[in-house]
């Protein structure tokens, strides 16, 4: 028997024609969204990157309880904030303007 939390990724899964490390990516964009307009942040601040990985945190706590491996779970956790943390690093680098 599945937990109700891999009922429900996988009727996102089922809903969503992405796969589920794309996913995670637009999880992390997200969060890195919520970073920015509700707390308020610039992009070249890493605090910003705090709810995108909070949530992957959260996603990957309740996939370790249920069984699927720590490996897994660090890709998942990458894939999650890999981009965002990308994005935060060159505008604090100003590699680009905004």
């Amino acid at each position: 028997m599945k937990s109700w939390y891999q009922l429900f990724k996988l009727w996102w899964l089922a809903v969503l024609p992405l796969t589920k490390d794309a996913i995670h990516i637009y999880i992390g964009f997200v969060g890195l969204l919520i970073g920015l307009i509700v707390f308020r942040r610039r992009l070249s601040s890493y605090q910003a990157l705090i709810p995108g990985l909070l949530v992957s945190l959260a996603m990957e706590f309740f996939d370790l309880r249920d069984g699927y491996s720590v490996g897994a779970s660090v890709h998942d956790i990458i894939n999650t904030n890999l981009l965002p943390f990308v994005l935060v690093t060159l505008a604090r680098l100003q590699t680009f303007n905004f």
